[in-house]
């Protein structure tokens, strides 16, 4: 994971590779140390290979904390995820740099 600052205060969280829940635990850590006082966070996720409920646990956990999008396209796997939880729709979408409404 990586992580950069925007301009708008915003941070991105560069995702890669599988989330499952031997994994999600650097991802909340990274979010909580990494991006505290940022007014968004965005998670970039086009290049997530695998996630499991842990993960989709800790996206709803971090958008209860704080503004997130999720940046895409999002991987298939991931949005069947999402789309089959019901949780697709809480999520604002960003695709390839653009806000899309989700």
């Amino acid at each position: 994971m990586t992580v950069r600052s925007e301009v708008d205060s915003a941070f991105v969280v560069v995702c890669s590779g599988e989330f499952d829940q031997d994994t999600v635990g650097s991802l909340q850590l990274t979010c909580d140390r990494e991006t505290a006082g940022g007014k968004q966070l965005v998670l970039d996720v086009k290049n997530v290979t695998f996630a499991d409920s842990s993960f989709l646990n800790t996206l709803i956990r971090l958008r209860n904390t704080r503004p997130l999008a999720l940046a895409g396209p999002l991987p298939d796997q991931l949005h069947r995820l999402l789309d089959l939880t019901g949780a697709l729709a809480l999520f604002e979408m960003h695709e390839s740099g653009e806000q899309q409404a989700g």
